[in-house]
């Protein structure tokens, strides 16, 4: 295996962990005002809320994911990091030609992220409802944007004869890129679902993910099926090659079916596993569907892999760096995973 193709697949690799790992974050964010068991206390004032315990029982599905609360978010760094160095010319015409994506990606980010801890420090029910809107928010547009930036990768970008390309609301509006944006918007809640039903502290929440679950993947299902019926009838994705996107077609239907199945049978492992798997196909779905093009013009000029990675000596100290880093991320991802593994509340405090 040559450099170029290794750090290609670390790419992949990261995004597709990080859709992984962060879609379930932003499930649970999506999801947090139907898998609530109670209401707090919410005559503490500002000064004590957040020292609160749960003296009333109540359970919020935010304590499924407090563990791994913005430790998820490493994976879309080293994305980022292997992005800028190991392919910059990638990155020159990608970041920049879907800049309104990324900037709302990044927003709903830092905005959810500061609702989730911020929250239970607010003075009145009016500022709890504001937190609310922007925890539901922080999950939904994140989760939204990457299925657009799927269905304009896959369905190609408009690009100059310069190699720049920048995307407006004619190419984000069409059929097939919005059902991508709904595809992930409900992939990710049915992911973070199966997330809360395998973690929640109590089983009441647990059921009601279940029930969640089956409705969300079957929506989603549906939203990945209509995308199918546009590429198959010539106004959907534009691939490069048929046969290996349509092996991943038919795993990722595979993922779907499965899933249901185990919401529907009360299994929170085999449906968690099911999500993780469903979540990470449209990284390879694009990778498969476009290789070796990085990415496919509407005009008909890609961007291949020879032309979007660096030097072969950049690419050689990079790989020494990455043999160190890399690995220490996993064992991280797994230490974590295995030392805050059980349901949250029997072992652990509440952190939110």
């Amino acid at each position: 295996m040559s450099l170029e193709t290794a750090w290609l697949a670390l790419l992949g690799l990261l995004l597709a962990g990080y859709f992984v790992l962060g879609g379930y974050d932003y499930g649970v964010q999506m999801l947090r005002p139907l898998l609530r068991d109670g209401a707090r206390d919410e005559t503490q004032n500002a000064h004590n809320a957040h020292n609160a315990q749960d003296a009333h029982g109540t359970h919020d599905a935010l304590d499924a994911i407090a563990p791994f609360f913005l430790g998820n978010e490493v994976w879309l760094v080293a994305f980022a990091g292997v992005l800028f160095g190991a392919f910059p010319h990638l990155e020159g015409s990608l970041l920049p030609g879907l800049h309104p994506l990324v900037v709302a990606i990044l927003a709903g980010l830092v905005l959810g992220n500061a609702a989730v801890q911020l929250r239970r420090r607010a003075c009145g029910a009016r500022g709890r409802r504001a937190w609310d809107a922007l925890i539901v928010a922080g999950g939904a547009v994140p989760a939204a944007c990457w299925g657009l930036v799927v269905g304009l990768l896959l369905h190609g970008v408009p690009r100059r004869a310069d190699g720049s390309f920048r995307v407006g609301a004619a190419e984000v509006f069409t059929p097939f890129v919005l059902a991508c944006g709904a595809t992930t918007l409900l992939l990710f809640a049915a992911h973070g679902a199966a997330f809360a039903a395998l973690r929640a502290p109590a089983r009441q929440l647990a059921a009601r993910a279940h029930q969640l679950g089956v409705r969300l993947i079957g929506a989603s299902g549906a939203a990945a099926t209509l995308a199918l019926l546009l590429t198959v009838f010539g106004s959907g994705a534009d691939l490069t090659n048929r046969t290996a996107p349509a092996v991943v077609a038919v795993v990722l239907a595979g993922a779907f079916g499965a899933a249901w199945w185990s919401f529907a049978a009360g299994h929170p492992v085999r449906a968690f596993v099911s999500t993780c798997l469903a979540t990470a196909l449209p990284v390879l779905l694009v990778g498969a569907g476009h290789y070796p093009y990085l990415l496919i013009s509407s005009a008909g000029r890609g961007l291949d892999v020879g032309h979007a990675v660096t030097d072969d000596a950049t690419l050689t100290i990079l790989s020494a760096f990455g043999i160190f880093v890399v690995p220490t991320v996993l064992a991280y991802q797994a230490w974590s995973w295995w030392a805050f593994r059980g349901r949250a509340g029997h072992r652990h405090p509440r952190y939110f």
